[in-house]
């Protein structure tokens, strides 16, 4: 989109938004049926809190966005990632992760391991911090809205709420519309299909389950980029030719996930549930066709499993309570494997990684007399992580670590695999004081004893204020600390060619080496927000930010080689290090106008304008960067026109700027290398009240004219520095309410 474009569109962007919620409005009106939340209902949408009590987003100093089923289901928000992607302040990069597939910043916070994922309160996100994949496998068909908390939240959740807190809210049996069936078939082979059902019995008794299942071979990458993906020999860093070009294998990415979610109530106190949810894609993800296979067997595929059980109590009026038990396990099947430069293009590269975490919180909530309430919990979280290197076969899950029985490949030495089991204790406290005149305040803090990284205290303060009543003011400030995760202390991995030195060691290359001696990150925001609502149909939000990481986890070179095989000689390692602070600041735009264009049509326009810069230092070359995959400029719009409750209609769009890729540009060091900007759209239509007024017929194009454009990329020398995106694709859904 040429630059002189952006002006008049950012104009536009200040009178849209994408906050607030929509919901089905009463059942005895067509029209009214598919009808968003009035907006003078808006800012009473009500949000679960990190202190699990239930208040509303115009209550909370926080800066919230929340997504309800109806936008859920109008925008076509299939999944937690198309969700995201349509967020103000987040930069979203498609399938440029060989493990965690794709790759996002939420306000200037990079990866999704500095976001913390959870399902009615409970995390379902990597229960030992780490990585994972956020796709097609976190669907939405269970959520009754979601709920986006920006800025950092560890004084009440705990570690990786660095950028704040995504919390999937589900109903309980018999609050949802009924039971349905959806299933869908689109290009690239794509086939889609979800249900949800329930059952609530006289005695209290109330069941819900829910799933999806989907995959697609998505497109072949050299037809639609063939300067990106020509056919070329994959050689070794030696040079040796594996696999001439005339015989290499198509290039492809295809992928697939599935899910399982129950959840059951036993009157009003006790909730049990459990979730599931799989994916898998090639290891090549991301990756230049010279320097790695796009084999169907050389797959990542990472499971994620938690059951919890809730008991809510009350014991007194003005004191009650919720106990939380929660155990989940994420785990990389042992099948998995790269085949890559690194492996030297042979199927040694099996990788296995698993992490553990089982944990009992109680919380708490006071209120103290009219003006005062109190938040308070304690807790205590055990954890377990292990991550392997490169295995020459897949790893032995009924073993110990430590009693696998392989060796690297060209030695004779044992491999060391790394695993670590440590502990958390926590406690919070929050008050929260209305003092009138529209001003309330909320102070509040955390304290955490980790066994491996000691304690951690962070404080978070805010309050709220309204001026009169279609203005809102909110100001707060927060810390969070992000505990190490197991890939930057556990993985260590390298290769060996079988050379030795003249005592007989074997010569190791390209290790990374273990830290067990690393510090969490720690971050500090300030934030303020800007909540007006000028007349019923318009609402406005302005947010601003400004964010500063101390102890930075980076990617440094060993001025000494860590030697921590015994028996060989590591040179040229590398190592994860407290070596780097960054800070960030930006603002946030975002407006939703609500309309009717005759007796017959009504509609919902919304849209975020983010602008965001920021540097980074590390300590080892002490040069400012600019923020890595963070445009500086972004814009977003999307609009919902309906016709009765017969039809929709929904086109999306969105302009990114120039994204910094965080690699160097070699014939300048100085300098490093960004992705150009782009622009995309997609359109999506709804035929409702087919099939004797219980079927649903859905048309979803995405990438409707077919832009070919680049997502940040560049982690490694051997990956795409831009990753070529998918061209135009669409799927057809049929939905049956039963």
């Amino acid at each position: 989109m040429p630059r002189s474009t952006l002006a008049p569109l950012s104009l536009l962007a200040l009178a849209l938004m994408a906050s607030g919620g929509v919901r089905a409005a009463p059942a005895d009106s067509d029209l009214m049926r598919l009808l968003p939340l009035s907006l003078e209902e808006l800012l009473n949408v009500p949000v679960t809190t990190a202190s699990r009590r239930e208040e509303t987003r115009g209550q909370t100093p926080a800066h919230i966005v929340v997504v309800t089923r109806q936008q859920i289901r109008e925008r076509r928000y299939r999944n937690l990632a198309d969700l995201l992607e349509d967020l103000p302040g987040v930069d979203f990069m498609r399938g440029t992760k060989s493990s965690s597939y794709h790759n996002f910043s939420v306000q200037g916070f990079n990866s999704n391991n500095k976001l913390l994922i959870m399902l009615d309160g409970v995390r379902i996100d990597h229960p030992a911090g780490g990585k994972i994949p956020v796709a097609e496998n976190f669907a939405l068909q269970h959520a009754r809205q979601v709920e986006v908390l920006y800025g950092p939240a560890a004084a009440l959740y705990g570690a990786d709420a660095l950028a704040g807190v995504i919390n999937i809210v589900t109903d309980r049996a018999g609050q949802h519309p009924g039971a349905w069936v959806s299933l869908g078939r689109g290009a690239f082979g794509a086939e889609d299909g979800a249900f949800m059902a329930a059952a609530r019995a006289d005695n209290g008794l109330a069941l819900s389950v829910g799933g999806h299942a989907q995959r697609a071979d998505r497109a072949r990458l050299d037809k639609y980029y063939p300067d990106d993906f020509p056919r070329v020999d994959a050689k070794t860093f030696g040079g040796q030719v594996v696999v001439p070009a005339a015989e290499r294998e198509r290039y492809v990415g295809d992928i697939g996930s599935h899910s399982l979610y129950a959840r059951l109530d036993i009157g009003e106190r006790v909730s049990l549930g459990h979730y599931r949810n799989q994916f898998r894609q090639l290891t090549s993800t991301g990756d230049r066709p010279d320097t790695a296979l796009f084999l169907d067997d050389a797959r990542w595929r990472t499971t994620t499993e938690t059951t919890y059980g809730k008991f809510r109590f009350e014991l007194t009026p003005a004191l009650t309570g919720e106990l939380v038990i929660d155990h989940s396990v994420l785990e990389v099947d042992p099948r998995s494997q790269y085949v890559n430069i690194f492996t030297d293009f042979d199927d040694h590269g099996h990788d296995y990684v698993k992490g553990r975490r089982t944990a009992i919180e109680q919380n708490l909530s006071w209120t103290v007399n009219a003006r005062h309430s109190v938040q308070a919990g304690f807790g205590y979280q055990d954890y377990y992580a292990l991550e392997t290197p490169d295995l020459p076969r897949p790893y032995d899950t009924g073993r110990a670590p430590d009693n696998q029985d392989m060796t690297y490949v060209n030695t004779s030495l044992p491999i060391r695999i790394f695993d670590a089991d440590y502990h958390n204790v926590s406690l919070y406290a929050q008050i929260q004081s209305d003092w009138g005149a529209g001003f309330s305040t909320m102070a509040g803090f955390r304290h955490d004893r980790h066994s491996a990284y000691g304690d951690s205290f962070n404080p978070r303060l805010g309050a709220v204020w309204r001026p009169r009543g279609d203005h809102v003011l909110k100001l707060l400030y927060g810390e969070a600390f992000r505990a190490p995760s197991p890939e930057e202390s556990l993985s260590a991995f390298g290769s060996f060619t079988g050379a030795r030195d003249a005592d007989g060691n074997y010569l190791g290359t390209g290790f990374r080496a273990p830290n067990s001696h690393l510090k969490p990150e720690k971050a500090k925001t300030l934030s303020l927000t800007w909540d007006w609502r000028p007349t019923p149909a318009l609402n406005l939000v302005a947010n601003a930010y400004h964010s500063r990481i101390r102890d930075l986890i980076v990617t440094v070179d060993e001025a000494v080689s860590s030697q921590y095989i015994p028996g060989a000689v590591l040179s040229r390692t590398t190592i994860k290090a407290n070596a780097g602070e960054e800070t960030h600041s930006g603002l946030d735009l975002m407006g939703q106008w609500r309309f009717q264009i005759g007796p017959s049509w009504t509609g919902d326009l919304w849209g975020s304008l983010s602008l965001a810069r920021g540097d980074i230092r590390e300590a080892a070359d002490m040069v400012d960067w600019d923020l890595s995959y963070v445009a500086a400029r972004k814009l977003k719009l999307g609009a919902t026109f309906r016709y009765l409750d017969r039809f929709t209609i929904t086109p999306r769009a969105q302009w990114i700027g120039d994204t910094p890729t965080g690699r160097k540009d070699r014939a300048n060091p100085g300098r490093r290398l960004e992705t150009p900007g782009y622009a995309v759209a997609s359109l999506h239509l709804g035929w409702h009240k087919l099939l004797d007024g219980k079927a649903t017929l859905w048309l979803d194009v995405h990438n409707l004219f077919d832009k070919r454009h680049y997502a940040a990329h560049g982690s490694a020398s051997t990956t795409f520095v831009d990753m070529p995106q998918s061209p135009r694709a669409w799927m057809t859904s049929l939905e049956y309410r039963f």
